[in-house]
């Protein structure tokens, strides 16, 4: 089948996972990715993230629903799957005497069809980094040998669990750019990731889970088209927040004031940043402390999370 005109690489369909005691980790989601496509889960801590990614491996058989990854059972037919895939865990567990070459060379012996150590290692930016243990690199060394790792089969869909944490900025950039170009090659990303700029960045669709089901989906845009943008400033001495202009006219939806500090939520931003302005024009005031944003993918998730918590 297809979704926006391409192959459906991986399928979930009404997906749950129990673990011992009862406790329903995830609760029923569905929701598909296609060839050659950026797909971020995204959620709090205990969301279900990191349970469906394991499904969607096939380390676990699900409690109820179906997962199809490449037409396959990821779990019942592991061996027609396994090849054909990479996986990044949140945490490698490499042995730590091991230099970094002879990492890569003990994974690639585990591995169909493994491509050059040297060429991932280069990849990822550890080719300077061959002869040292893994125990002697830093925290986002090792993220990038995990990747090296995952990339070795060459993989058609490529699962990363929080890829980019203990990088800096300039690793976290980096393995953007990677997987970006893996994507455009036509490999099938599916990441998790508690940095909602990188979801924001690389995602061309995206689920926010809450307690184990999918509260919205769809590309970045889409999932912040329904959120407000927002707009502050600080009042100058002898104005108050009823000398400006009806809040009303000015397509403002929502506010909050704190002192003299006024935050403005609209859905028409345009309209509430030029009214504003010129009525500080007007008054010969200057509006310190501004600040004029569209909605971003954070504050939609934030604004989720709240509204879960109180439909719960």
């Amino acid at each position: 089948m297809n979704n926006h005109g391409h192959e459906r690489v991986i399928e979930v369909t009404d997906l749950r996972r129990v673990y011992g005691g009862g406790f329903e980790a995830v609760r029923g989601i569905t929701f598909s990715v296609a060839r050659g496509e950026i797909f971020a889960l995204l959620g709090t801590n205990g969301a279900g993230k990191t349970s469906t990614v394991e499904l969607l491996e096939g380390l676990a058989a699900p409690a109820g629903g179906r997962v199809r990854v490449l037409g396959h059972d990821p779990f019942r037919e592991r061996a027609a799957v396994r090849p054909r895939t990479g996986v990044m865990l949140q945490e490698g567990g490499f042995p730590s005497d091991l230099t970094v070459a002879e990492t890569a060379r003990l994974w690639a012996g585990c591995t169909s069809g493994a491509r050059p150590e040297a060429e991932v290692l280069e990849l990822v930016g550890l080719a300077g980094k061959t002869g040292v243990r893994v125990k002697q690199l830093s925290g986002g060394e090792r993220r990038r040998l995990d990747l090296a790792l995952a990339l070795l089969g060459d993989p058609e869909v490529l699962f990363l669990d929080e890829p980019t944490t203990g990088l800096d900025a300039e690793g976290r950039r980096d393995t953007w750019e990677l997987v970006r170009g893996l994507r455009d090659a036509g490999t099938t990303v599916l990441l998790t990731t508690h940095y909602l700029e990188e979801a924001e960045g690389l995602a061309d669709r995206l689920a926010i889970l809450h307690q184990g089901r999918i509260a919205v989906s769809g590309t970045p845009a889409e999932v912040t088209a329904g959120r407000p943008s927002r707009m502050s400033f600080e009042l100058p001495d002898g104005y108050f927040l009823g000398d400006l202009p009806p809040l009303a006219d000015l397509g403002v939806c929502g506010h909050e004031s704190d002192g003299r500090l006024v935050r403005l939520r609209t859905r028409e931003l345009q309209r509430t940043a030029a009214g504003v302005l010129a009525w500080a024009e007007r008054a010969g005031v200057e509006l310190r402390r501004l600040d004029v944003r569209s909605a971003s993918l954070e504050e939609a998730f934030l604004g989720i999370a709240q509204e879960q918590e109180v439909m719960a």
